[in-house]
């Protein structure tokens, strides 16, 4: 349906997107998109509507304000941690055991893979336990915070998480919008079914395996890596990272810190969202699928969070690390650590509501649609979904907008094939969270920019190079898929061996167009290929 801005509402995201990337200052590029929105919608100053949109993104969303609650109990509990010495006590801990960059690159994945549940307590939780750790073989921010984001979400639409249970309702939604409730498989079997046509986000976990293992890097990741490697310096001189601890919070309190102080928080962190989303979730006879669909992730996390603080202020008051009064400092030391992290969610989630007000994921979907054939319907998907999620920041959103157009289109396309419903979602899944992890406006990169301590843009500019790549790969395994019909069980193989070829390929090109190894590591490392 056409939408009354039409292009119109492409300006506010792009505005955002490119004065972010040009000037590296998020916060004031996301402010004048929003403003820019303000404007067209408007047809005035537009400084009004502006707040509106700015304050509604606070109050008018419950989900939005238990994020920010979440973050900012979070990070009054990692503030705590810090000065009981808990994140130094890892540190020394696994310094002996993982005693190499790709030891700890590799940690890292897999330790994201577990933890699948859901991406935002992924991203904090390891980022967290791996960061200082990270530091000690000098590995850039920018590789951490990639190493988070790029496994977090993706994970997250496989396991039995919030995703999952989101995903399969907008199936569900897509059913409705096309008519097709009754006579098409259920919603869960075709999620079931899309796993191996969701090939950006297994892409994009796979690469991240290939990127550690290897040592291989290209693009200003590259870059980054070597700066790390060379000089120490994790992030580049002039970065503003979204936290740094001894700058915010000072030095820790203890000379032989305790390695409880980190897991007991920890601990607690995960076991009461553990609990909370079984127990909200659970009811008589509901299946485990129910379950996770009925369960309350993001009340959990604040509940979480709230025990992840509570328990590390009671140590902190029982080993007499903290008085009363010094830890309720660190707690307010610990909500201002959140607050840059806060301000860019808060102008994501207003960019957000300017592109639900002019209609730009109706308008780049109305475009899409007028091109579809049933072997480019996934890949135009794919690119759609892309776009929608890279100008609204939101993959979650996007999936919404995406997934009740994507769906009538394959069943109409196909002739009503069940087969091409499971192509046509993994394909909206993929497209969701590839947009997400190129833009500067995403909750979800923000936190993985927060958690790992980088620079914002810093880690935009360095992780889209690989989400390209992953994109770049999920789409010719879509475009075999609709030359050939192969099963996937040969297609992702055959997708996997170019992706490694394009990572060992695209590294040495760029290393030495760049005069530079492609394996940039010196110094303190046990990296040999003996050694693994």
């Amino acid at each position: 349906m056409p939408t009354e801005f039409g292009a119109l509402s492409l300006v506010p995201p792009l505005v955002a997107i490119v004065l972010a990337i040009v000037t590296r200052r998020a916060l004031l590029s996301l402010f004048i998109g929003v403003w820019s929105g303000g404007i067209i919608y408007s047809g005035s100053l537009g400084v009004v509507q502006t707040f509106e949109w700015i304050v509604g993104s606070i109050g008018d969303d419950v989900f939005h304000a238990q994020i920010i609650v979440f973050v900012s109990l979070l990070g009054a509990g990692i503030a705590l941690i810090w000065r009981m010495g808990g994140s130094l006590a890892v540190a020394n801990y696994a310094t002996s055991r993982l005693d190499s960059h790709r030891k700890v690159g590799v940690a890292t994945w897999l330790l994201g893979m577990v933890w699948f549940f859901d991406d935002y307590a992924n991203t904090a939780i390891v980022g967290s336990s791996m960061k200082d750790i990270a530091d000690e073989t000098n590995m850039s921010r920018e590789k951490l915070a990639y190493l988070l984001d790029s496994t977090a979400a993706p994970v997250a639409t496989f396991g039995i998480s919030s995703w999952v249970a989101f995903q399969i309702s907008m199936v569900q939604t897509g059913y409705d919008a096309a008519g097709i409730a009754d006579v098409a498989p259920s919603a869960f079997l075709t999620f079931l079914r899309s796993i191996p046509y969701n090939l950006y986000c297994l892409f994009a976990l796979l690469m991240v395996g290939i990127i550690v293992i290897m040592r291989r890097d290209y693009g200003e990741m590259l870059d980054a890596e070597h700066r790390a490697q060379r000089t120490g310096k994790v992030n580049r001189d002039g970065a503003q990272p979204l936290q740094s601890m001894t700058d915010d919070l000072g030095e820790v309190e203890v000379e032989d810190p305790m390695l409880r102080t980190f897991l007991l928080p920890i601990l607690a962190l995960v076991v009461v969202v553990a609990v909370g989303a079984t127990w909200s979730g659970y009811s008589s006879g509901a299946s485990t699928l129910e379950m996770a669909e009925n369960a309350d992730f993001i009340g959990a996390l604040v509940w979480g969070s709230f025990a992840m603080a509570g328990t590390a202020l009671v140590l902190a008051l029982v080993y007499n690390i903290l008085s009363l009064s010094e830890g309720m400092e660190t707690v307010l030391d610990g909500f201002g650590l959140m607050l840059h992290a806060i301000a860019i969610l808060v102008l994501a989630w207003s960019i957000g509501a300017v592109a639900e007000a002019l209609g730009t994921g109706a308008y780049v979907t109305d475009a899409a649609a007028g091109i579809i054939t049933p072997t480019l319907l996934p890949i135009v998907i794919l690119f759609a979904a892309g776009f929608i999620s890279f100008s609204i920041g939101t993959s979650w959103g996007t999936m919404a907008i995406v997934t009740p157009v994507a769906i009538p289109l394959a069943w109409e396309v196909s002739g009503g094939s069940t087969e091409m419903l499971a192509v046509a979602t993994g394909a909206v899944f993929s497209g969701a969270i590839f947009g997400d992890h190129c833009s500067p406006i995403s909750d979800t990169t923000v936190l993985s920019s927060t958690f790992a301590g980088a620079d914002h843009i810093d880690h935009v500019r360095t992780q889209i190079y690989y989400a390209l790549t992953a994109a770049a790969v999920a789409t010719v395994g879509y475009l075999l898929y609709g030359l050939t019909g192969l099963s996937q069980i040969i297609l992702i193989p055959i997708c996997l061996g170019l992706l490694v070829g394009l990572v060992y390929g695209l590294s040495e090109l760029d290393a030495r167009r760049k005069g530079l190894s492609s394996t940039p590591f010196v110094g303190r490392q046990h990296d040999s290929p003996a050694d693994d």
